[in-house]
């Protein structure tokens, strides 16, 4: 168990996916520039319930992913600034403190369970043709900026990117997020794909950009 900085968003990060951020509430730049002095990353959480800018503090979801900064820019002198993040592990918040402008919360680790890896990678396989020509056709309709081509083999890294290129509701990529078992993610993630492909197949490129939004 470790306290971690906390950043409640309408953003569902998955382990190995960057995220671009602009911070420019007072709150959230004093943490950022505390992660960044101590070289430590910071929580990103689904927000279940208020918003992300201003006000009382959002209450998050209970399994977010750690937010290692790569890079800060700022942007003047009021604070304001983009950083660029890389997720980097799934975590559980066991409880939360408010004595800070930000929230922390009393975290644990969470690690995927790979099972039998070579089996895995074996099963994996069956998803990574889907997963391609979805992110072709996302691609060409320019939802998506990411070639095909670098799909990574890696199992768990590959799973992680198929949660994360998919067009769901945020509360249905949270659920994708909360799986500990890499097979049940993949059985999951199986499923949506062959639901998916058919619909995007028939969409002309065009409309594709407005359906990805939702």
């Amino acid at each position: 168990m470790y306290e971690l900085p906390l950043f409640p968003l309408n953003i569902v990060l998955f382990p190995g996916m960057p995220l671009p951020l602009q911070v420019f509430e007072e709150r959230y730049v004093e943490m950022v520039e505390l992660c960044v002095r101590e070289k430590r990353p910071f929580g990103v959480v689904l927000i279940r319930d208020g918003i992300a800018e201003r006000g009382p503090l959002a209450e998050p979801y209970t399994v977010g992913t750690t937010a290692q900064i790569t890079r800060v820019e700022k942007l003047d002198d009021s604070g304001r600034m983009i950083i660029i993040t890389l997720g980097r592990e799934r975590f559980r918040i066991h409880s939360l403190f408010k004595d800070k402008p930000y929230l922390v919360g009393e975290v644990e680790a969470l690690n995927l369970n790979i099972g039998h890896e070579t089996r895995l990678a074996s099963e994996t396989k069956q998803l990574f043709p889907y997963v391609e020509e979805y992110l072709e056709i996302m691609s060409r309709s320019g939802s998506i900026e990411m070639d095909a081509s670098d799909l990574p083999h890696d199992p768990q890294r590959f799973l992680y990117l198929a949660a994360a290129v998919i067009q769901l509701p945020l509360r249905d990529k949270q659920a994708l997020l909360e799986i500990d078992d890499a097979r049940e993610l993949l059985h999951i993630l199986y499923t949506y794909y062959r639901q998916e492909l058919p619909v995007l197949r028939m969409m002309p490129s065009a409309d594709i950009g407005i359906f990805s939004l939702n």
